[in-house]
């Protein structure tokens, strides 16, 4: 039986009659000529949603993606060091002292995985910082995932990975030339390291493009589409809102008159209550003219580390 079939004859009520609502919709909605525009926010690039995510790009399903700095990176890192990663299973019991033995040890821990700060950390910082180098001696300025894409297309990089290329959904869009945009990207280990360079006068700051380029390039990519896009947020935060914001900016800031997002779809376990854009529903949206009252909208409030992947899974029929 394939998960699209067990889904569709188990997965009947609440979140699990949710998400097999969901997938069946997002599966209409690509077969019918649609594609999907995906947000990620969270570790999941830590968590190993390339897994299914990089054959979605290879599939040609995905249109674009949004991420935070983190994912961005945290999927190179797995490509280059996983076979060094270290799981705690315990994480729940870790003590203070065992938390300073990780950091002594160079582990950085996301719950119950650490990341090994010199396999893959410094190792990404030594190839970046000569990219950021370069383009500083030679005039350019380029936005931050491109410096990712130029690195990771490099042959003597790819000759240097310990983990699987195959489950790097930032390689495959990378190799499929994805439009990816990271607001925010400066919140992130490698902005950080990018910051702690130009303060030492290595680099100049304005050799990376801001935020502001990624909108004026989003808007841009956003005019010229032709097929219906279907709109994927995993989690909420900045990865999330960022990209969707563009249908007003266009529409009402500018003036312009594009569609609307043809289909919303969220998975999210935070509370609307709180009011933050993570738990916000779908129905909220319509009133920022994102969506309106006949888009097909959906959400599920569970965990996206397990939910994200059987939805890939149904549509790649797994």
């Amino acid at each position: 039986m394939s998960i699209r079939s067990m889904m569709d004859s188990t997965f009947l009520h609440f979140n699990a009659g949710e998400l097999t609502r969901m997938s069946s919709s997002l599966l209409k909605h690509l077969q019918s000529g649609g594609k999907l525009f995906v947000t990620l926010a969270g570790a999941m690039s830590t968590a190993g949603i390339g897994t299914l995510l990089a054959p979605m790009i290879r599939k040609g399903h995905i249109a674009g993606i949004s991420c935070t700095g983190a994912n961005l990176e945290e999927d190179v890192f797995r490509m280059m060091a996983s076979p060094s990663y270290t799981s705690v299973f315990d994480w729940r019991n870790l003590s203070l002292e065992d938390e300073q033995r990780l950091f002594e040890n160079k582990m950085n821990r996301v719950t119950d995985v650490c990341i090994p700060e010199e396999a893959a950390i410094r190792s990404l910082e030594t190839r970046l910082v000569e990219a950021w180098k370069d383009a500083t001696q030679n005039g350019m300025r380029r936005l931050p995932h491109a410096y990712f894409f130029e690195t990771i297309r490099d042959e003597s990089f790819l000759n240097s990975l310990k983990g699987d290329t195959e489950t790097s959904w930032v390689l495959a869009a990378a190799q499929s030339d994805l439009p990816v945009y990271v607001p925010g990207w400066e919140d992130s280990t490698m902005g950080n390291i990018f910051a702690a360079r130009t303060i030492e006068g290595e680099i100049e700051s304005d050799c990376v493009l801001s935020g502001i380029e990624y909108m004026r390039h989003l808007a841009s990519w956003y005019q010229k589409q032709t097929v219906p896009l279907a709109f994927l947020q995993i989690g909420g935060g900045i990865a999330g809102d960022f990209p969707i914001c563009v249908v007003p900016m266009l529409n009402q800031d500018l003036e312009q008159e594009v569609p609307l997002w043809s289909w919303f779809g969220q998975i999210s376990e935070s509370s609307p209550s709180y009011g933050g854009y993570s738990g916000a529903p779908p129905s909220e949206k319509i009133t920022w003219g994102k969506i309106d009252s006949a888009t097909p909208m959906f959400i599920v409030e569970s965990d996206a580390t397990i939910v994200a992947p059987l939805l890939f899974a149904y549509i790649l029929n797994l």
